[in-house]
């Protein structure tokens, strides 16, 4: 099989088939018909399995990564540069989990793409630990692990929680429980919560009312971490960017600052998850987005943050990133033990795999790099700054439309949607209508939406992450859609 050839065939399906986010469903079922009953015993060869994965399979995946209508998960899209380097990536199959200098230049790159990322975000100095990781779910599960080991290691004497285990940890430091005190998290957290031993019933989700649940409230915060004195340690955990509104639990630096010097008095780690919130720190500093600067602001305080590539920076997936203040502590939890052949190199690089989940690992780093030489702050800032405008007037079209209800606005904030960032949420005012909305927008096959509930009702979700927005263009297609489901569902 001519591989070249094959993949310059992989090429062309991927560029003429799928500019639709969704194939048709007829395609989806004809491709399932195509998977073998079993294994089997004969191998196929790779001409005949090649022409089955550009022939069958490919008609059967969802084209997110090429469609500039794909608006349910905060995907992004793929940006040429990244599938070139995420290509180079396999080529060369470098798996970044050792710091070998004479062998492979890819854990310097890793440095530099992490290095260039932190000057990206405006975070400042001070972020000696940093990795790249599978996405926000990984990255979370670094926040807590880290938070759980500094939060109950400050109670021991001469050891750490990662040498004793939660239990034994927590029973030698008198602690009796570790809670996590968060607004509306997303459902990752959860899970991080369960994989470091916390469990879900740990987390404290005090927001400051029903209508603004995203919204952290400074008073409960306050009283939970005062339990400190009674056995109780803390980690606290900021929603940069609520996946289901887009909203920031927390509105400025000034804010953040409070934050902070109460996670001090009280022994707290402050960890941000910021999977795509965290990236309007990028957006030009015009008045056009001074809201959106105001909320993402201060998260430069906090010890540690999450994040993702795979959305916002539109590099493959999967790609997330995890910074901490405090590498001393992510070296703790996730060195290696006994591994004398890991060496130290004197540049000071650490070995990925002692301050990350895995052991082995993909070159991930290769596309972000990439991503961020091609395009440089202004070119981050030029894309980020269209995806936000089409949310703004996707949310201004459904606001003034007389079938839709606009959901999750501040009630401070009147019509002028500065806080938008790249989510919208939305209903249908019939109720009949709103039941079937989502399924009837995706039936179009058009624009691709995920459904959601807002105070126990279905709603709507669109979400604005892919490098190819035209917003002139998209807002034409969006709201056609939109009015073509509500009048349709009318003449029925």
């Amino acid at each position: 099989m001519d591989l070249t050839s094959s993949y310059s065939k992989l090429r062309s399906v991927v560029d003429v088939a799928f500019n639709a986010p969704l194939p048709p469903q007829a395609a989806i079922s004809d491709a399932l018909k195509t998977l073998p009953a079993s294994l089997p015993v004969t191998g196929l060869g790779d001409a005949v399995v090649g022409s089955h994965l550009l022939t069958d399979i490919t008609r059967g995946l969802s084209g997110q990564k090429n469609s500039a209508n794909y608006y349910g998960f905060v995907t992004g899209g793929v940006l040429p540069i990244a599938e070139i380097a995420d290509n180079v990536a396999t080529a060369f199959d470098n798996s970044v989990q050792v710091h070998l200098p004479d062998q492979s230049i890819s854990t310097f790159v890793e440095v530099k793409a992490l290095e260039m990322l932190v000057e990206l975000l405006h975070l400042r100095e001070g972020w000696d630990g940093k990795t790249f990781t599978t996405g926000a779910t990984a990255s979370n599960i670094l926040g807590l692990a880290c938070g759980r080991e500094a939060v109950v290691s400050k109670r021991l004497a001469g050891t750490s929680a990662a040498e004793l285990g939660i239990l034994g940890a927590c029973l030698k430091a008198g602690v009796k429980d570790i809670q996590i005190l968060t607004s509306m998290p997303h459902n990752s957290l959860y899970k991080a919560a369960s994989v470091v031993g916390l469990g879900h019933a740990s987390i404290k989700d005090i927001p400051v009312n029903e209508d603004e649940p995203w919204n952290l409230d400074l008073s409960a915060l306050e009283e939970g971490l005062s339990l400190a004195t009674g056995g109780v340690v803390s980690i606290v955990a900021i929603s940069a960017g609520e996946v289901n509104t887009g909203r920031f639990a927390t509105n400025g630096a000034s804010t953040m600052r409070k934050i902070r010097d109460l996670c001090n008095k009280y022994d707290a780690w402050l960890h941000v998850d910021g999977a795509f919130g965290v990236f309007a720190r990028c957006l030009p500093k015009t008045a056009e987005f001074s809201a959106l600067h105001e909320s993402a602001g201060g998260l430069e305080l906090a010890d540690s943050i999450a994040g993702d590539c795979h959305k916002m920076l539109n590099v493959p997936y999967d790609c997330g990133f995890f910074l901490t203040k405090s590498p001393s502590t992510l070296t703790s939890v996730f060195q290696n033990p006994n591994a004398f052949y890991l060496v130290k190199d004197p540049s000071g690089i650490p070995s990925p795999l002692n301050i990350g989940l895995e052991n082995s690992r993909r070159f991930r780093a290769l596309p972000v790099y990439a991503v961020l030489l091609s395009l440089g702050s202004e070119g981050m800032a030029e894309m980020f700054t269209r995806q936000v405008q089409l949310a703004r007037r996707v949310a201004h079209f459904i606001n003034a439309h007389s079938a839709y209800e606009l959901l999750a606005q501040p009630p401070d904030r009147g019509n002028t949607f500065d806080n938008t960032h790249i989510i919208v949420i939305f209903r249908a005012k019939d109720e009949a209508i709103n039941k079937e909305l989502t399924q009837r927008v995706n039936a179009t096959r058009k624009i691709y939406v995920s459904g959601t509930k807002w105070h126990g009702k279905p709603a709507v979700r669109i979400a604005v992450s892919t490098w190819k927005v035209d917003v002139e263009r998209d807002l034409s297609v969006i709201s056609a859609v939109l009015d073509d489901v509500v009048s349709s569902y009318r003449d029925l």
